[in-house]
C-alpha cells in the first residue's frame, strides 16, 4: 500500500471532486483510492486568513497542487511557503485566463519554477495522482520511525487515537514511542491506514495510531511520536537564519516570530541577532514558548503572522 500527500492551494472548491471527504477542521482531507494505493489531499481551510493552515498543508506534502485563479498577496506568499518549505514537486493550474508568462516572473528561482503545468481537469487530475502513488514503493526496514500529531481523540472502547503522515523510517504495532516534547511514552496498539488494519506504516503514508500509556489531555497538534533517540527538544536555540528578498525590513530584537517545523508552528522571540554584512542572512537567538522538536541539521520555516501582506520570513536551520 503506497500513500501521496497532496497540498491543494489557491483553490478550496478542488477537494470535493477529486477525494472522498475525510478529517475537517483547519484542514481538510480528502481521500482517493484505487486498490491498495491512496491519495489524500489536504485543503488549508482558514488561509489566508490565518498563516498556520498553508503551513501544516504544506508541512505534511509531499507534492503540490498550486491552482492560481488571480494574482494577488495571497499567490505570492504561497508560492514563498513552498519555497521555504523545499517542496520540489508539483503541479500547477492556470485559471481566469492567466498565463504561464504572466506569472513566470513571480515564480523564477523558486521550487515553483519546476512545477509542471496542466490543464485544468478534474479526471485528468485523479488518473495523474494514481499513476504517481503507484510508483511509490514504502519502506518498512527502518528500525526508527518519527510521526507528527495533526489531530488527535479518544475512541470509546479503544482510547486514544492520533492521526499523522509518517515523517521518516517506519512505525510498528507494539513500538514503544516518545511523546515529545515532554518525558511520556506510549505504546503502539494498533495501526491503521484508510480505516484498514496493518502491522506498520512507512515515510509519507497517512496513519491511525491507537495508544496506550498516553491520554488525549497530554497531546498537541506538533506532538511528535518517535522512537528516534537522536531526535531533539529545546526551549531555546542559537541559529543562521536565511530572509527572503522581498521582506522588507531586518529583524530586530523582541519580534515575536513563529517556527515552523513538521507539524509544529512554535512561538519564538528574538532575543539577540547578529548580521555581518547582509541582513538577509543573520544569526538569531530565539526563547521559545514551548519546546521544539526536531533532528540536527534540520530546515524550519520562518514566518511572522504580524507581517501584513508577506508573512513568511525566511528559513532557519536548526542546530
Amino acid at each position: 500500500m503506497a500513500n501521496l500527500n497532496v497540498a491543494i492551494l489557491g483553490a478550496y472548491d478542488l477537494g470535493k471532486d477529486l477525494g472522498k471527504k475525510g478529517t475537517a477542521s483547519d484542514l481538510t482531507f480528502y481521500n482517493l483510492k484505487k486498490g491498495q494505493n491512496t491519495v489524500t489531499f489536504i485543503e488549508p481551510n482558514r488561509y489566508p486568513e490565518r498563516l498556520a493552515p498553508l503551513f501544516y498543508a504544506v508541512s505534511i506534502a509531499q507534492k503540490a497542487l498550486l491552482v492560481v485563479e488571480q494574482i494577488n498577496p495571497a499567490f505570492g506568499e504561497t508560492v514563498i511557503m513552498l519555497d521555504c518549505a523545499g517542496l520540489k514537486e508539483g503541479i500547477v493550474i492556470l485559471r481566469n485566463f492567466i498565463s504561464r508568462e504572466q506569472i513566470a516572473p513571480l515564480i523564477k528561482g523558486t521550487v515553483v519554477d519546476g512545477y509542471e503545468f496542466l490543464e485544468d481537469d478534474k479526471n485528468a487530475l485523479r488518473e495523474r495522482f494514481l499513476a504517481d502513488v503507484a510508483k511509490l514503493s514504502p519502506s518498512y526496514d527502518s528500525e526508527t520511525g518519527t510521526m507528527p500529531v495533526d489531530h488527535f481523540f479518544n475512541v470509546r472502547g479503544i482510547g486514544t487515537v492520533v492521526l499523522g503522515s509518517v515523517a521518516e523510517g517506519s512505525i510498528k504495532k507494539h513500538d514503544e514511542l516518545m511523546v515529545l516534547p515532554g518525558e511520556k511514552k506510549a505504546l503502539v496498539r494498533s495501526i491503521q491506514k484508510h480505516d484498514e488494519d496493518f502491522d506498520q506504516a512507512g515515510e509519507g503514508e497517512r496513519t491511525g495510531i491507537a495508544l496506550k500509556g498516553v491520554e488525549v489531555e497530554d497531546l498537541d497538534r506538533g506532538t511528535i511520536l518517535t522512537n528516534d533517540k537522536s531526535i531533539k527538544q529545546v526551549s531555546s536555540l542559537t541559529a543562521r537564519a536565511k530572509v527572503v528578498k522581498y521582506w522588507p525590513t531586518p529583524l530586530k530584537e523582541g519580534m515575536v516570530m513563529h517556527i515552523g517545523h513538521w507539524m509544529q508552528f512554535v512561538p519564538a522571540r528574538v532575543e539577540s541577532v547578529k548580521v555581518d554584512g547582509d541582513w538577509h542572512q543573520s544569526e538569531l537567538t530565539l526563547k521559545l514558548d514551548k519546546k521544539l522538536v526536531y533532528r540536527q541539521g534540520a530546515r524550519a520555516v520562518l514566518t511572522y503572522p504580524e507581517g501584513g501582506k508577506l508573512r513568511v520570513v525566511g528559513t532557519i536551520d536548526l542546530p
